[in-house]
């Protein structure tokens, strides 16, 4: 049985220009073939089952030339898997989609195109430049600057000028000076607004606006490189005045959010919607344990409460206790207790409402607040890690309540992306490292090494954890509270 092949155009930046019919079919691909320019953030939706295929082209070098890209595609569809084409920006416009789909046609291989954002379209609004606008233009024009190594770029600029609409030139930056002086001579006004965005639609965007004439001289100065765009128009005046990206508070700040890939949305989305440029490389994992006999025995007590540390800790109880044969209904009889508003979202997931959330989330308050709800002494039955603090079953102990500490999962150091962090930090590209737990500052020191004398600064939530780092780095700023919200406004106040 021959598989189909889907071209998937993955938009100019991170996962949030994504279409959603693009990212269903990543999730659903047996084999992804994946261009150079598509973001990290985005490959990690690829199933850790899908085979992944790099054909990074750059300009003017391409390490798997296109016949080849197009007959991996043939022979990955005849093996029978669901092939997902990843390209950046959108499959049709200069990504040599229309080529590919000749070559499965031909082939007899089906196909589909699901589009994407196109950066000709994304950068300029991340830069406050609206393409068209009825005041100066009616129309946009998008054309490759890309020309041949040591070939002239062959573009009409006399027809382009009497069009005079917006003009956008893609992968044109090393050709600058040929656009700028083409216009020109073209008879183009050397005052006509124009700009440069490397990075557009990313955190890391930068933009130079000027005028034609001046523009390249501007860039240089400046620094930019590829990715960029060019354009060219009227419109690029009003790029100060409508420009909502680059002020935002994170925005031009790369930050490394160490949480497990499972919690790490909730930061990193609210990171990126503050403009920052965000790294997803969790440093943990968590390994739900087999044995399932503490739990049992534990079981075989009553307990006043029932507590959880973490919310991996809720599904791992509820895994748990469905190998031995039980439900939730086990924990009948007990109040529940959550160390964070996080938690008792978990524990909400399954219908359970927790009748105790400290107001500071770590384990010392969570000690303290369940010492208040049992005066007289009782028990408690914690549900978590195996690599646990000790703050609260030692501080219950020593107020004569009961615990039992049953291990229902361990929390394993793994960094799929050490080498990447490296390479960054060896750069000085990284401004902020997050950490929300222990465990994620020991797994995010165990993959990147020796850093003591890094300039980024360190994010904590939680006492412990800020204490854990400290221990390695010099710059660490703790949240007021353990909450996301409040390490989001530390970070703001302190980057």
């Amino acid at each position: 049985m021959i598989g189909t092949v889907t071209l998937v155009g993955a938009g100019p930046g991170d996962k949030g220009l994504l279409t959603m019919a693009g990212a269903q079919a990543i999730a659903q691909a047996d084999a992804v073939v994946y261009d150079r320019l598509v973001r990290e953030d985005i490959l990690d939706l690829i199933p850790p089952r899908a085979e992944k295929i790099s054909v990074g082209k750059e300009n003017n070098h391409h390490p798997v030339p296109q016949p080849e890209i197009n007959e991996t595609l043939v022979r990955l569809a005849r093996e029978g898997k669901n092939v997902v084409r990843l390209k950046g920006g959108d499959c049709f416009l200069f990504g040599r989609g229309g080529e590919e789909c000749e070559h499965l046609l031909q082939n007899g291989v089906p196909f589909r195109v699901i589009p994407g954002v196109t950066s000709a379209l994304a950068a300029p609004a991340f830069a406050g430049i609206p393409v068209t606008h009825r005041d100066f233009t009616s129309s946009v024009h998008i054309i490759t600057a890309h020309a041949r190594a040591g070939k002239p770029l062959t573009i009409d600029f006399d027809s382009l000028v009497r069009l005079d609409g917006t003009l956008v030139f893609l992968m044109g930056l090393t050709a600058l000076e040929q656009v700028t002086d083409g216009l020109l001579r073209a008879g183009m006004q050397s005052d006509m607004p124009a700009a440069v965005i490397e990075n557009g639609a990313r955190g890391t965007q930068r933009k130079v606006v000027s005028v034609l004439s001046q523009l390249a001289a501007h860039v240089r100065a400046k620094g930019l490189q590829s990715p960029a765009l060019i354009i060219v128009g009227r419109v690029c005046s009003l790029s100060d005045a409508l420009d909502w990206f680059t002020p935002l508070p994170l925005h031009g700040k790369t930050i490394v959010v160490t949480r497990p890939k499972a919690r790490a949305g909730t930061l990193a989305d609210k990171l990126r919607a503050h403009g920052a440029n965000v790294i997803e490389a969790p440093c943990i994992e968590t390994v739900e344990r087999e044995d399932t006999q503490p739990l049992a025995d534990a079981l075989q007590q009553p307990h006043d409460w029932a507590v959880f540390t973490s919310p991996a800790g809720v599904p791992a109880a509820v895994d748990a206790l469905r190998r031995l044969g039980r439900d939730l209904r086990a924990l009948y009889g007990m109040k529940i207790a959550a160390i964070g508003k996080g938690t008792a979202a978990a524990l909400a997931a399954y219908g359970l409402t927790a009748d105790l959330v400290p107001a500071q989330y770590d384990g010392e308050h969570l000690a303290d607040a369940l010492i208040d709800a049992m005066p007289q002494g009782g028990s408690a039955l914690l549900l978590r890690a195996m690599q646990g603090g000790q703050i609260l079953p030692e501080k219950l102990a020593r107020m004569g309540i009961r615990v039992t500490d049953v291990p229902l999962y361990d929390t394993v150091h793994r960094c799929d992306k050490a080498d990447a962090l490296r390479g960054l930090l060896a750069d000085g590209k990284i401004d902020a490292v997050t950490f929300t737990s222990v465990s994620t500052v020991e797994g995010f020191r165990e993959a990147v090494g020796g850093t003591e004398d890094a300039a980024f600064t360190v994010f904590c939530i939680g006492a412990q954890t800020a204490e854990a780092a400290k221990k390695y780095y010099q710059n660490v700023e703790i949240a007021k509270n353990a909450t996301i919200e409040d390490l989001l406004t530390c970070i703001e106040e302190e980057i």
